[in-house]
């Protein structure tokens, strides 16, 4: 009784809350600033995304069978009502009870003119079925629950990385930009040297190309970045008409590329794991529900008749006749054709094949971390690595393009300088978005990588 009390509070509650719940729903978060951040994105992709409002639904769908399931622990109202008019009343067989060796006789049963109305109901005492519901309810919140967290640990994890990889390919733009802009220069300066007659127009040439292989790059870096936004959106669950622009901090960019690499593995964190173990309990109620099916089902019942006779059919409900009961129905299996027994080995079965789920999870997950941690500590190497290249290859430039106008060097060296300084600012900022991005996959692996934003 305490369980059908609680059923009807939460229905009520759940009938209370639902104009608020349909309201909030009629206000859809489709718009964010054209200025974003990373963290922005991520928190509007929690709210928009379409595998997270799925995997939300799927929990508010698995709730409604929830309380579909424990409905039946409610006792079961119905109200049947016949009426029918007899052409030829029903003749019955009368025996001669006075002088039994004689013949009966036939005579009419019953009036023209009938009905019936009948109220009955029922409540389940116990019921395997019924009950198995009520032990799983439990475990299968927790199941939706986890798959929910699943698909948003995936959509941080995918909106993070397209996010640094169109700040990569911004990076590339500006980068290219800068040396466009070096690259003029260096045009004038080599078509001035021509025009004095210090030098012929090998220079001049060889400035040309580099600047137009340069414009063709810029060219291929701004077509990038619209792919790359687009799959951004796409992650976000955002309009793909409308504009947004990223914003982001370089310090703090740098600041983010830490992270504690003796921290042990711990697999509980994961919750594609738990999401296992919860879906290996489930399977365990299942086969104990067909381990006990062969108990009886216990159920009351009781039931309210109104009959109505009369020749007259204007007055076949001037009077009524009732009667009532009360009883308790038991249903036993006794033999289901070994449907039960085949039924408790299959689910055995799936017991068994869901603890090795879990054995090659477990297997998986460690082999996850083991890579994530060796790609993090090696793309962390060459970040901070190729960060000081950086710095050298900008003074050799600087230096070398000074000695070409004084004479010193060729312009084959300024070439070099160029392309050496180029190089190493692509290389650095692919490193720092590759450090970030196995920064993300090791959270991941560990089970830490947050999800509130």
């Amino acid at each position: 009784m305490k369980k059908c009390r609680y059923a009807i509070l939460i229905a009520f509650a759940g009938y209370i809350l639902q104009p608020q719940h349909v309201l909030a729903q009629t206000r859809p978060d489709t718009t964010i600033g054209p200025l974003v951040t990373l963290q922005q994105c991520i928190s509007f992709a929690l709210r928009n995304q379409p595998a997270v409002k799925q995997a939300g639904i799927d929990e508010e769908i698995n709730e409604k069978n929830i309380s579909i399931a424990l409905a039946d622990w409610l006792p079961q109202v119905n109200a049947t009502g016949n009426a029918q008019h007899y052409f030829e009343v029903p003749t019955t067989y009368i025996p001669n009870f006075a002088n039994p060796g004689s013949p009966g006789s036939f005579a009419a049963n019953g009036l023209p003119n009938t009905s019936t109305l009948s109220l009955q109901g029922t409540q389940t005492i116990y019921n395997p079925t019924v009950a198995l519901a009520a032990r799983t309810s439990k475990f299968s919140r927790q199941y939706f629950k986890q798959n929910t967290q699943t698909s948003q640990i995936n959509v941080v994890a995918e909106v993070s990385k397209a996010f640094y990889d169109v700040l990569l390919s911004q990076k590339q733009l500006s980068i290219t930009d800068a040396e466009i802009v070096r690259l003029k220069q260096s045009v004038k300066d080599a078509f001035d040297r021509y025009n004095a007659g210090i030098v012929d127009k090998i220079d001049y040439k060889q400035a040309t190309i580099a600047l137009n292989n340069s414009l063709a790059q810029r060219k291929q870096s701004q077509e990038a970045i619209k792919s790359k936004l687009a799959f951004l959106k796409q992650m976000m669950g955002y309009a793909t008409e409308k504009p947004v622009q990223l914003s982001y901090d370089s310090v703090r960019l740098e600041q983010e590329t830490l992270i504690d690499t003796t921290q042990a593995l711990d697999i509980t964190k994961r919750v594609e794991y738990n999401l296992l173990q919860t879906q290996r309990t489930l399977q365990g109620l299942n086969a104990d529900y067909y381990r006990t099916s062969y108990l009886p089902s216990l159920s009351a019942f009781g039931t309210y008749n109104l009959a109505f006779f009369n020749s007259k059919l204007p007055d076949l409900y001037s009077h009524s006749y009732a009667n009532s009961l009360v009883g308790l129905t038991v249903s036993i299996p006794v033999f289901t054709g070994t449907k039960r027994l085949q039924n408790l080995s299959k689910a055995r079965l799936q017991v068994d094949r869901a603890d090795l789920d879990i054995v090659n999870t477990r297997n998986l997950i460690n082999t996850q971390y083991v890579q994530a941690l060796a790609v993090y500590k090696s793309s962390y190497n060459d970040y901070t690595t190729l960060k000081q290249n950086v710095a050298l290859a900008r003074d050799v430039y600087n230096v070398v393009s000074l000695q070409y106008r004084e004479g010193i060097k060729t312009y084959l060296n300024v070439i070099n300088a160029q392309s050496d300084l180029h190089t190493a600012e692509l290389n650095y900022f692919n490193a720092l978005f590759n450090v970030l991005s196995g920064k993300i996959d090791l959270q991941k692996a560990l089970g830490t990588l947050p999800v509130q934003y």
